[in-house]
């Protein structure tokens, strides 16, 4: 099994940065795509980056140029670098993983695992 943490989510003025990280436990699996979503309240979740591999990436156009997604693939764990920030970008930030798990009978299966959230605030 796999387990998602975020963390890193916070209270912030407007203007101000957050680097959100997405940390992947277990044993016998490899991190592949990851990505970050938003959702504030009574909205739909949304996308916001994505990283797949080790730099291919994209965003959702309301981030771009102000977030940066990166990963550090020694501790499994993927960062979202948010600069600038807006009170809309205030929202509960999730992320979800394309794991491959390795069996003891050196069978694999993929899994998609998600994380709790962490909730950032954009506030003055």
């Amino acid at each position: 099994q796999v387990r998602l943490v975020e963390s890193g989510g916070g209270l912030v003025h407007p203007g101000g940065s957050l680097r959100l990280s997405c940390a992947a436990s277990g044993s016998h699996f490899t991190l592949n795509a990851v990505t970050w979503y938003r959702q504030a309240p009574g909205m739909e979740r949304d996308f916001v980056a994505g990283i797949q591999g080790a730099d291919t990436t994209n965003y959702a156009d309301s981030v771009k140029g102000r977030f940066t997604i990166s990963r550090d693939n020694d501790k499994n764990t993927v960062y979202l670098q948010m600069n600038s920030l807006k009170p809309e970008d205030t929202a509960v930030y999730s992320c979800s993983a394309d794991v491959i798990v390795f069996h003891s009978d050196y069978s694999m299966d993929p899994f998609t695992f998600w994380g709790q959230g962490t909730q950032v605030t954009v506030s003055s």
